[in-house]
């Protein structure tokens, strides 16, 4: 296990911005970096003081050693990452936290670790398993992700240009253009661990141990999470939750449909857009 020398504020880029009197932190998924909330973040720091970091195996993370695929093996190290630096930054409790696809459960898990941090998850196009099981419809079935897994383990450089036009709608071609760009900044030797990590995770027993109130939130047709998959969370999440459908296709509503996005994140928290 690699011991920070620094602060993980530091380490993870974190950064808070905006002057509003209630704090909400974004957390980006699977390959990802800060620059997905692009988009959404003007409005939010209008309203919100906002926390913003990328995780270590983000490529816009300069030190490679902070990664460690064995310890990051399962959420849950993610999830106390998250809440020693929100420790940290001295932001301890009544949160709004939104996760975005891997990060959705990473909340879920934190918010069980230390039930008052978050008031509210508001969980982006989160899946608490991908593979099909009986009963379950995750997505995908085992030979599928044993294909993925493989692809980005033998030729990375064309997976990352691949995958973006199969989660981004393409009619945003520039979106699709960023996904690839952070994809390609992450380390190989990261990107096939991690995505073994996401893909075969299965945090469905998560669910019933969340009791701070949920957003669900859902495009109209995601090849990553397919639309049972949200309601299979809303059933089973312990707390009050909801599902908001955003009309768009893809992974990544804050990318492509980011003023709907927008539009039922004021709904639900109450802020005027």
């Amino acid at each position: 296990m690699v011991a920070l020398e620094r602060s993980l504020e530091a380490a993870m880029n974190a950064r808070i911005i905006g002057s509003g009197s209630e704090t909400m932190v974004l957390a980006h998924g699977f390959g990802g970096d800060q620059s997905v909330w692009d988009k959404v973040l003007p409005c939010l720091t209008e309203h919100y003081q906002v926390v913003l970091f990328d995780w270590t195996f983000s490529g816009a993370v300069k030190d490679p050693n902070l990664f460690d695929p064995l310890k990051y093996s399962s959420y849950d190290a993610f999830a106390d990452d998250l809440i020693a630096l929100l420790d940290e930054l001295h932001l301890e409790s009544s949160l709004v936290f939104v996760g975005h696809s891997m990060s959705g459960m990473i909340g879920c898990i934190a918010s069980i670790k230390r039930p008052q941090l978050f008031n509210r998850l508001i969980l982006v196009a989160a899946s608490p398993r991908y593979i099909n099981i009986d009963g379950y419809e995750g997505g995908f079935d085992d030979a599928t992700i044993d294909g993925i897994i493989s692809s980005i383990e033998s030729d990375y450089e064309n997976w990352t240009s691949n995958f973006p036009l199969l989660v981004v709608d393409n009619s945003d071609p520039i979106s699709v253009n960023n996904l690839a760009k952070c994809l390609k900044r992450m380390r190989h030797e990261f990107a096939v661990p991690l995505a073994k990590t996401v893909f075969r995770s299965d945090q469905r027993d998560t669910l019933d141990k969340v009791t701070t109130p949920c957003t669900i939130i859902q495009t109209t047709n995601d090849i990553v999470v397919p639309g049972s998959v949200a309601d299979y969370m809303h059933k089973k999440i312990k707390g009050k939750s909801t599902v908001e459908i955003v009309n768009t296709n893809g992974h990544f509503p804050q990318l492509t449909a980011h003023l709907e996005f927008l539009v039922v994140l004021a709904g639900v928290l109450g802020f005027e857009i």
